[in-house]
């Protein structure tokens, strides 16, 4: 099903009909700072797994996922004094954050290491979807296959993936670039990918 939601001042009617999809279990695609992605409700593990199928990803790698807020991010991850400062300076924004998980995150979600990837995006509709859910919503690029031509469209992820999705909402069109990925996890930030959003400022 495809569902029009205006990017700036996304309807409290269409969000809630999406949250509450979410919330039966959906996995749905939205717009995002950077990418289309594909998501569901972390806690809702049937979804979870639907999205591992569907993007084909080894269970050892788990996905990030959306807060609404930085007092969002701090109910799931533990964040030092030094990360708090860095978020609070770049979020809303492009960028992947990997944080200590809190216990709080479902482990289908967590590395190895103990570690989650968390975004704040600069998308309105994206925030109004996490916080009417009341909870992080998962994060992957509607990219299945990266040798493919991008996809800017919904209308285009409908034809892609229609079939494997309950709602892809149209919120524009998105012209994809990755998030870049910076660790917050020791003493001094470190980058491990470089994306959308100047990570200069991160040594």
């Amino acid at each position: 099903m495809l569902l029009t939601i205006n990017p700036d001042n996304p309807q409290p009617r269409l969000i809630q009909q999406a949250v509450d999809a979410l919330r039966r279990g959906a996995v749905i695609c939205y717009p995002t700072d950077t990418v289309y992605g594909i998501g569901c409700d972390i806690f809702n593990q049937k979804a979870v797994k639907r999205i591992y199928q569907i993007k084909k990803r080894p269970a050892h790698q788990p996905f990030s996922f959306m807060c609404s807020d930085l007092k969002d991010v701090s109910t799931y991850c533990h964040v030092s004094n030094l990360g708090y400062r860095i978020m609070r300076k770049e979020l809303p924004g492009p960028y992947t954050f990997v944080l200590q998980a809190a216990k709080l995150v479902p482990k289908i979600l967590i590395t190895r290491q103990k570690t989650v990837g968390i975004r704040v995006p600069s998308n309105n509709i994206c925030l109004a979807l996490v916080e009417a859910l009341g909870n992080p919503i998962l994060n992957t690029s509607a990219i299945l296959d990266p040798d493919e031509p991008p996809i800017t469209e919904a209308f285009q992820l409908e034809d892609r993936l229609g079939k494997q999705l309950d709602i892809i909402i149209d919120g524009g069109p998105v012209y994809p670039e990755p998030s870049s990925v910076v660790s917050l996890v020791g003493d001094i930030p470190e980058v491990l990918r470089q994306g959308k959003g100047d990570t200069s400022r991160f040594g």
